[in-house]
């Protein structure tokens, strides 16, 4: 065990004493994230690299250490369900504690904060760990069939200098839908996800639709092997979408397909898409993607507060009104069944992208497709 009197030395656990590894990515990424680790005594820890994100840190922590589970995090009582410690002037870079908080003229302002739950709380959250690892057992054996997970795709070449592309290149292998050779250039050149993105401003709603399936599929390759950029353009669109000086053109429809091909990494980033129902300019783009995500991860729509959808379904926009039956029927929602009922009358027609293929079909017929998805569940 290091000493704790050096100048630089190796971050330790505060409440058993052990040195502790380097804090890492979760391998499902979210919405806020933080780099996190496990000590062997049972504590969780978070480094918040820079020192001023600590309360966002503390709160993931907390939560990561009762197994994602909201409301238990939220129930319990410091001091008395689980005790907290953190470890200041971390530098993430090195993986030390440097207690003259600089290092070769690089300010270093980072902590680790560390949670241990007592002995009765983490029995509960190993059993919700537990029922979750039996449930989502079962659904993977449900969805594998209709999204398997992509192979890895192959490491570059070492011995080949690594191509360099351009926005032009990558709006001609677009336009063409070549998948491949765009996966390639996003692993040897990183820019190619923002050029993609650019592409996503076209005044053509239909193809802002097919690039951001586009991205989506490219995205879901390249995660085999970096899921780390990924997981950061999606902060991006989060943050273009958020930004009411700006039309977040593609964006959502952008988020919602990298989800549905990855809901295995990027699961977590669901519950999120739900913060743009209430702009009239993203919710048929919100409702399309939570769509198609449902086709494959239902659960994740199902905990969400997806009630708030329901009333959409009476909604001026014929697109509103069909997408949200579609929605519902993948969900199983039976809570709206006659509410979707109304809509079998409904004869107005839609034209939407559906896993990757254009479709042209009525309202009542997305309505019948739905009512019989419920009854199914029944």
């Amino acid at each position: 065990m290091s000493s704790k009197s050096e100048a630089q030395l190796r971050p330790w656990c505060p409440f058993c004493g052990m040195d502790v590894g380097r804090p890492t990515d979760a391998v499902q990424r979210k919405m806020t994230e933080f780099p996190l680790g496990n000590c062997e005594c049972g504590a969780v820890y978070v480094c918040d690299a820079t020192g001023h994100n600590v309360g966002s840190a503390m709160v993931e922590c907390l939560v990561h250490a009762c197994n994602d589970e909201w409301e238990l995090a939220w129930e319990l009582i410091p001091e008395d369900d689980y005790l907290t410690g953190r470890i200041e002037d971390y530098d993430d870079v090195t993986h030390q504690v440097i207690a003259k908080r600089n290092l070769d003229g690089r300010a270093v302002r980072g902590v680790l904060y560390f949670v241990r739950l007592h002995k009765e709380v983490a029995e509960i959250a190993d059993r919700f760990r537990n029922k979750q690892a039996e449930e989502t057992g079962r659904k993977e054996e449900v969805s594998s069939v209709q999204t398997p997970v992509p192979e890895i795709e192959a490491a570059p070449q070492p011995s080949l200098p690594k191509r360099r592309t351009s926005k032009r290149e990558v709006k001609e292998l677009a336009a063409c839908g070549d998948i491949d050779e765009l996966t390639a250039l996003c692993l040897d050149d990183r820019r190619t996800l923002r050029f993609l993105q650019r592409l996503l401003y076209q005044p053509d709603a239909l193809e802002r639709y097919r690039i951001a399936w586009i991205m989506g599929q490219v995205c879901a390759r390249v995660a085999t092997r970096q899921p780390g950029p990924v997981a950061d353009l999606l902060h991006r669109l989060f943050e273009a979408c958020s930004d009411s000086a700006a039309t977040p053109w593609g964006m959502v429809e952008a988020i919602g397909s990298i989800i549905a091909l990855r809901p295995d990494i990027y699961g977590a980033f669901t519950r999120h898409l739900l913060n743009f129902m209430g702009d009239a300019s993203t919710q048929e783009a919100v409702i399309w993607s939570l769509g198609e995500i449902a086709a494959t991860r239902p659960d994740l729509i199902r905990n969400t507060p997806f009630y708030s959808t329901f009333h959409f379904l009476g909604h001026d926009n014929p697109a509103v009104r069909g997408l949200t039956a579609r929605l519902l029927g993948r969900i199983k929602a039976g809570e709206a069944s006659f509410q979707i009922m109304n809509l079998q009358k409904d004869d107005s027609e839609i034209c939407f992208l559906d896993q990757g293929a254009l479709r042209t079909i009525t309202i009542s017929a997305l309505a019948i497709e739905a009512v019989e998805l419920i009854r199914q569940e029944g």
